[in-house]
């Protein structure tokens, strides 16, 4: 789907991590999936939507069409507004219906990440609110396996739905290695779709 590497080797498998961030929670946590995705050998390419200049996510490129085209698999993040998706983002996905008729986004790997201010603030109701969309466009859902032994924190966020932070301060070690094993495990189940022989 991506063009080969100058050296002439197999394409790079290219994942989209498209947030939002006010403050920059979320945005750490964008980071840390960013280096499990570049561990397990793939691209991380950050990205955010349309919102005010002073957005902690504006450090990145605004989203475009071609983004939903050219990646292998999607990460998406929010903080929590009223345990749903920051409006930012919601109003994005409402804009992509000619990707959805298209099937731009069928079949490639997907997973999603929040942040909240308290540790019962709708984590894992914004995460599933965050997996709607996803699930709409058709792609394939993944989040964390309780193999991953930070995930088994009960002080920090983090849970099977996808990874999550709790603002009080950066992020603990257990909030990030479980962002960098989901985008490690994004990372890994799109090259397994890129080198299967049928659909994912």
């Amino acid at each position: 789907m991506n063009e080969s590497s100058a050296s002439g080797g197999n394409p790079r498998t290219t994942i989209l991590v498209l947030y939002f961030s006010r403050g920059g929670a979320t945005r750490q946590l964008a980071d840390a999936i960013a280096e499990g995705i570049t561990a397990a050998g793939g691209e991380a390419m950050l990205r955010t939507v349309e919102s005010d200049a002073d957005a902690a996510s504006a450090r990145d490129l605004v989203v475009s069409t071609d983004d939903l085209h050219q990646c292998d698999g999607l990460i998406l993040g929010s903080p929590t507004r009223f345990g749903h998706m920051a409006s930012a983002l919601q109003k994005f996905w409402e804009s992509t219906s000619s990707d959805w008729l298209k099937g731009t986004l069928i079949n490639k790997p997907a997973a999603v990440f929040t942040s909240t201010s308290s540790l019962h603030g709708g984590q894992e109701s914004t995460l599933l609110s965050l997996a709607l969309p996803l699930l709409h466009h058709g792609m394939l859902l993944t989040g964390v396996p309780y193999s991953q032994p930070s995930l088994h924190g009960k002080d920090a966020g983090g849970s099977p739905y996808g990874a999550s932070h709790l603002q009080e301060a950066g992020l603990s070690d257990n909030e990030k290695q479980t962002a960098i094993a989901l985008g490690r495990r994004v990372c890994q189940v799109a090259k397994a779709c890129a080198d299967s022989t049928i659909d994912c």
